[in-house]
């Protein structure tokens, strides 16, 4: 029992899931052609999207064609805020659903991304129905409208966010996760994915820089520069996760939000808004990283930590987790922080990618 239960990670009941799943193409010139503008193509696009997700009952799905990445995060309000390079989209599962399309009608996007965003109470219990029934929608766009276009990129993204205080905030439930990678629980629930595809698990946290840690850490703050308050955190953290054993992690303190992807997909890379960090999960080598701006005292400072692949031992990333939470918690103890106020949000990420 004790060997079961060490794969199990007990995460607060009032933790929240989320999962949508991007689809994006290259279009190509002879697609625009068919059109008197990009705005037309784009439009004769979302009519037969929209229509086949009615169908297939999917019920908040986005047409997006201004090569700005989308952000999806939760929110008991939806909107949608744009920026030069992201797009993001607040929502609540259980209520919001949309049909809407986001492009310039006379600016020929460079891809065309297709947003699909999970809808219903129970999401990871669903999540391979949805994605079947995304898979069917894509399909017909492709023996139809899409047919002579290049292969869809395929990314389902899938995340559960909750407090690390939530228990000194009154929370006492918990549910132990053993946190199935998804091909693995795909498989068992007749969705079939293609063999050849990329997984990816990852753990992120935030530590926020507030008065009572500026006043902690005053010390190393009323220096010429933040070099050694920021390396007083990425240090701890490279100390917590040699200590569990765990390979892979970065810190990011430059002002842009982390990005995670596998370096056999893409490669490390940053611009005004996005930090783009590449892993790759198959080596057993230590990739320990920091990307922060010595001259600028940032808001929020971003770890991540990545499983890789002898992290999951086919039973789940339940351990990972519990690696995890043990940084996290050794971490943020000595902080000045007040667990019954404030809040350190940790998320667990599961991704799948591949083309279709």
């Amino acid at each position: 029992m004790a060997s079961l239960s060490q794969h199990r990670v007990y995460i607060p009941t009032t933790a929240r899931a989320n999962q949508y799943i991007l689809a994006e193409f290259k279009p190509s010139d002879s697609l625009y052609a068919q059109f008197e503008n990009p705005g037309q193509c784009y439009e004769r696009l979302a009519r037969q999207l929209f229509a086949l997700c009615d169908e297939y009952q999917l019920h908040n799905v986005h047409l997006i064609a201004n090569d700005k990445l989308p952000i999806v995060r939760f929110h008991e309000e939806s909107y949608c805020l744009q920026t030069n390079k992201q797009i993001l989209f607040f929502y609540n599962p259980r209520y919001h659903e949309a049909h809407k399309c986001f492009y310039d009608t006379e600016q020929a996007s460079k891809k065309i991304r297709f947003l699909f965003l999970a809808t219903g109470d129970d999401l990871r219990a669903n999540s391979a129905i949805f994605h079947a029934n995304f898979k069917k929608v894509l399909a017909s766009l492709q023996d139809t409208l899409l047919k002579d276009e290049q292969q869809f990129k395929l990314r389902d993204h899938q995340h559960l966010t909750y407090d690390l205080f939530a228990k000194a905030k009154g929370t006492k439930e918990s549910y132990g996760y053993k946190l199935r990678g998804l091909y693995q629980r795909y498989q068992s629930r007749q969705c079939t994915l293609p063999e050849q595809h990329n997984e990816m698990t990852y753990a992120t946290f935030k530590i926020p820089v507030t008065r009572t840690i500026k006043t902690q850490f005053q010390h190393l703050l009323n220096k010429h520069n933040y070099s050694e308050f920021y390396q007083h955190f990425y240090t701890m953290l490279i100390n917590q996760c040699e200590t569990k054993q765990l390979q892979i992690a970065a810190m990011v303190a430059n002002g842009c939000m982390p990005i995670i992807r596998n370096s056999k997909i893409d490669k490390n890379d940053v611009n005004s808004e996005l930090q783009k960090l590449s892993f790759a999960t198959n080596e057993s080598t230590t990739q320990y990283s920091h990307h922060f701006d010595d001259q600028k005292l940032v808001e929020t400072m971003h770890f991540i930590i990545v499983a890789n692949e002898n992290d999951e031992q086919g039973i789940g990333h339940g351990r990972f987790m519990n690696k995890v939470e043990s940084v996290i918690r050794n971490m943020v103890d000595p902080l000045a922080i007040n667990k019954e106020r404030q809040d350190i949000t940790v998320r667990f990420f599961q991704h799948i990618s591949y083309y279709h």
